[in-house]
Parts: structure tokens; sequence; C-alpha cells
């Protein structure tokens, strides 16, 4: 379970300081919005430093119109402001037995905060994309050397890409976050939102868009945040997508000792893709008896929902086991199993949270 002494930076876990990787404890969940502080940071190498003067996006490849904007060209275009949840692909990585590779992210590897910019479909239109389009690479300024073994060599930059359908549909190009500008290590002066899927996709300090005729294969695409989808016999190496349906406790945390018989308030988040939070249960008895928890609020499209549960602890001292378990509009709930050709991604299922009451 989660180190109890963790090292915090204003606020966050600092999971690594080389690359600077920071996770939000999820015990401090308020609100729908997550303040701009707080929201989790992932990168893969140093962030970049950029001008906003010095800045240029270009939009490329299978289109009729070439161009590139400066920062100033994008303030006045339509815009859009959106609330977004984001959760990193890793996500609860440090709670997966055995032990894995990868940055140990606990719960707060997530975050939801209002995004305002200008939808993608507007930068397509303008270019003229061609029939033969296919999919849209969107690719940051950030990049180095990567240091695993299966890599190619010298420097490359962190590039995904999303249908040509997908990004028509929904998503933004941000540039700012809670309505101030992005924080450099959120991405400034630009990055994509990309709804419903994991925020690998939403790529940080936007430089190039491109867009291709086939599928793309660069290293994030296919060696890494990727994972194993069977059919029949066989098995194929898909690129990671959507986000799986989820709810985390907030509080109580792990370890924690609750008054017996008496009335704690259990709260947390549940989220997932293209569907709304239908159900949230709760269970204190380790999955003997599983109860709803209110939902709050209002259900929003590609954003969290936030729920409560009252529960009244037993008389009798002893360990308590929560779990918590959400069900979409679309039908889908959580596993009770970990599925292990997901590797180190896509971490949906039950998770316990173990208390004491006395």
């Amino acid at each position: 379970m989660e180190n109890q002494s963790r090292q915090l930076r204003a606020g966050k876990i600092v999971r690594e300081e080389d690359p600077l990787n920071l996770e939000m404890p999820f015990e401090t969940l308020r609100d729908f919005i997550t303040p701009t502080e707080s929201f989790y940071v992932r990168t893969h190498f140093p962030i970049p430093k950029i001008e906003k003067r010095d800045w240029r996006l270009r939009v490329e490849g299978e289109v009729e119109n070439l161009f590139e904007l400066r920062y100033d060209d994008l303030l006045k275009m339509e815009t859009r402001t959106i609330p977004v949840t984001l959760e990193c692909a890793g996500n609860n990585r440090n709670f997966l037995e055995p032990k894995v590779k990868g940055v140990q992210w606990g719960l707060g590897a997530v975050g939801t905060a209002e995004w305002t910019g200008v939808p993608l479909s507007i930068l397509l239109e303008h270019a003229g994309v061609k029939s033969s389009a296919r999919e849209v690479i969107l690719e940051g300024a950030d990049g180095g050397e990567l240091r695993e073994p299966k890599r190619p060599s010298g420097n490359v930059h962190f590039a995904r890409s999303i249908p040509i359908a997908k990004a028509r549909e929904d998503v933004l190009l941000a540039y700012r976050m809670n309505d101030v500008d992005l924080p450099p290590e959120n991405g400034f002066p630009l990055r994509a939102i990309v709804p419903a899927w994991y925020a690998m996709a939403s790529i940080k300090w936007l430089q190039r868009i491109t867009v291709t005729d086939r599928a793309f294969t660069g290293y994030y695409q296919t060696l890494d945040y990727a994972y194993w989808a069977r059919r029949g016999d066989t098995a194929e190496l898909v690129p990671i997508t959507e986000m799986q349906v989820k709810a985390e406790i907030a509080r109580p945390v792990a370890g924690d000792i609750l008054p017996a018989n008496s009335n704690v308030r259990v709260h947390g988040a549940a989220w997932t893709s293209d569907a709304e939070i239908t159900m949230v249960e709760l269970t204190t008895d380790g999955g003997s008896t599983w109860n709803k928890a209110k939902l709050v609020g209002e259900a929003k499209a590609n954003a969290w929902r936030l729920w409560e549960f009252d529960w009244e602890t037993p008389a009798k001292p002893g360990k308590q086991t929560l779990i918590a378990r959400a069900t979409d509009s679309n039908g889908r709930t959580q596993p009770i199993e970990r599925d292990p050709d997901r590797g180190t991604y896509m971490i949906n299922h039950l998770l316990p949270i173990e208390v004491e009451v006395r």
C-alpha cells in the first residue's frame, strides 16, 4: 500500500525528480474542479522553456493548405471552455503486485480542470484535409534520448496520433487551464485535450500537427502506451486510447483509525469514457455486501462524478475493508481482478482500502 512518509513538493507527492512527475494526494479531493496548483504533473523529458513570441504551431501533411500559427493568432480564433478529466494511463500502478517498472503512481495521477482553447476541427477545416486522411499526429516540443532498451537512436519528441473522426469531433487545443494560462509543467503555451482518452494523447507543449494517410507507428504509439488485445487465440499490440470505468476512495485513506459506532463520510470520484457514471457502490466488509453511494452534482460529459456515502461504523473494533465500484451508462463496471494483458497501464480493477475501527 501507499507509503505514508511521502516526499511532498508544493503539496504534491514527488514520484520522480528527473523527469518531473508529481501526484495530487487524492485524499485532498474536495471539489469537482481540481485546483491548478494541485493538478498532477506527468513528464517524460525536461520541461521545454518556451517564449510566447517565439512559439509556432505548424499544421502539415495530407492537407491542401500548410500553415503556421503564432500564439496571438490562436487568441483571435473561436474558443470553447469544457471541463475534462485527465488520467495518466499508469495511475494506480503502485498497487500492482508483484511490483512493476514505471512511475509508481498511487491514486492521484488524475484530475479535472476547465480547459479553454480552440477546437482542433477549426484548424483542420482551415487546412483543408484531403480525403486520404486517416489520422492526426500531435507532436510536443518535449524530447530527448530514450532510456529504454527498445528505442530508436538519437532524440525523439513525444507524439501520439488520433483518428481523423475523433480529431474533428471533440479535441480541444487548450491554452488556458481553470481560467489562467497553462503552467509550464502542464503544457504551456498549448496542449491538446482529448476527451475520454487517457492523458498520454493530450499532448503538451504542442508544436506540430500532421495529418497522415496511414497508421502512426511512433515509439509512444507502439512500444509504449500499448497493450495486448486478444482475438481468439491471437494477441495484437494496440495503442491505449479510452479510459476505463473506475471509482476511487479519497477518504478515509488506508490505515486510518476511525471511531466505532459513529458516522463517517466516505467520499471520492468516479469516471469513465463516452458514457455517464450511473452508480457507485461501496462495500465496507470486503465485498460481502454492497450499498449505493450518493452521486454528487450533475453528470457532465467527459468529466468525473463525485460521490459520497454515510457509513455507520460497527460497534465492535477491528479492521474493515472498503472498496468502491463504479458502473456507467453503457453497463460497464469494474473487474474484480487485474487483466495481465494490460501490462502496467489501464488499471481499473477493484482496489481495497483497509482501515481500523476502534
